[in-house]
């Protein structure tokens, strides 16, 4: 098998195994599924990934490696903190909501196999946040924001946005809403909790 056939081969079965992720979750997605879907016999596929596992992997690495650049580069590039907040609210939801199998993965799956967490880390575009450190701690000192660790900031804004796709199903019953509806609130979100979180730190 030549080299483009080969990565040509491994494109359709990430698509594939993308769409039927995205459908029934890590737990309800079959390999024979993906094969069917990527149109290649459940041999072929086993031979590129020896598990679900790997596969789902592979998959959620593909995602990462296109948010963690846009992630990386808000926080550490030269615009204020509250414009940081907001694009990095931005970036995210607009991601998420093309990839909603993401959040739920990293709860379910990297808390089993915290070595995968360590291998993204060694990627070359794994978000830093020393930059956003420093501008935390330049607002405080300047008196524009209310003392708060950055560390602290960074989990407030990485929580408000990833629960809303985590309890999906929950929070629409609770809001009692249809899918079309929830999908708007996640997008409005993108301004929403930045708004919250500036307002909620700035002096």
């Amino acid at each position: 098998m030549d080299k483009s056939k080969i990565e040509n081969t491994e494109v359709e079965i990430l698509n594939a195994a993308k769409e039927v992720f995205q459908q029934k979750g890590m737990a309800g997605a079959r390999m024979q599924e993906i094969a069917d879907k990527a149109k290649i016999n459940k041999a072929l596929l086993h031979y590129y990934y020896r598990s679900k596992q790997l596969l789902f992997e592979a998959v959620f690495k593909s995602a990462f490696t296109l948010l963690a650049p846009q992630l990386n580069k808000v926080l550490n590039d030269d615009s204020d903190l509250f414009e940081k907040i907001t694009k990095f609210t931005d970036n995210y939801v607009s991601f998420v909501v093309k990839h909603p199998y993401l959040p739920n993965f990293v709860i379910q799956e990297l808390n089993k196999n915290p070595e995968f967490i360590q291998r993204l880390r060694a990627e070359k575009h794994f978000p830093t946040i020393d930059t956003f450190k420093a501008q935390v701690t330049e607002a405080i000192e300047q008196g524009k924001i209310r003392p708060i660790e950055a560390e602290q900031l960074l989990i407030n804004i990485m929580s408000l946005n990833l629960f809303p796709f985590m309890g999906e199903p929950l929070l629409m019953a609770l809001i009692n809403v249809d899918k079309t509806a929830y999908n708007k609130i996640l997008l409005d979100r993108k301004t929403q909790v930045a708004d919250f979180i500036i307002n909620a730190i700035k002096i």
